[in-house]
């Protein structure tokens, strides 16, 4: 069985604003692109085939939606301390399509965390490297701007890069 995960990979002009950050703070940003997660890492019995039949359903009804990210903000919970960019519009699309997911064939993968789209832009491993992280991006005000209109799942492989195994449109 592999790890998969679906989320939203957003392409952006000047996203390499996004990379410089993330090639400083986050451990993953050479393993994954730049994304936003809706259903986080599960393992389970279900065939690619079967997901993508899964998305193909629930996501008949949502249509493409801009997407804007602005703002870095700091996240602190159990799995560890986060720099965040944080979307400003589409943010009731991706809840919306979060909660439509987790209501249905992945609600056993649900953590019960509260849900806040946004991207990971950094993953520190003190909170004091986490405030100092912050201190030097806090000051980036621009907007990211984007139409997201596909949806799509990825493969941890077995050096945690991503592996993109599904991609759904929406309509």
């Amino acid at each position: 069985m592999s790890i998969r995960t679906i989320m939203i990979f957003p392409e952006f002009e000047e996203m390499e604003i996004i990379e410089e950050i993330r090639e400083k703070y986050d451990p993953l940003a050479h393993l994954v692109r730049p994304h936003i997660t809706i259903v986080f890492p599960f393992e389970n019995q279900m065939s690619n085939k079967d997901i993508a039949d899964i998305l193909a359903d629930r996501l008949i009804t949502i249509p493409p939606f801009e997407l804007v990210l602005n703002g870095i903000s700091k996240h602190e919970d159990r799995f560890g301390n986060y720099l965040f960019l944080n979307v400003k519009k589409g943010s009731s699309e991706i809840c919306t399509i979060h909660n439509i997911l987790y209501d249905n064939e992945f609600c056993e993968h649900n953590l019960g965390l509260s849900y806040k789209p946004h991207m990971t832009v950094g993953k520190l491993p003190t909170v004091e490297a986490l405030n100092v992280a912050y201190e030097n991006v806090k000051e980036i005000n621009r907007d990211f701007k984007t139409v997201v209109n596909k949806i799509s799942v990825e493969m941890i492989g077995e050096n945690e890069e991503s592996i993109i195994i599904i991609e759904q449109n929406l309509s």
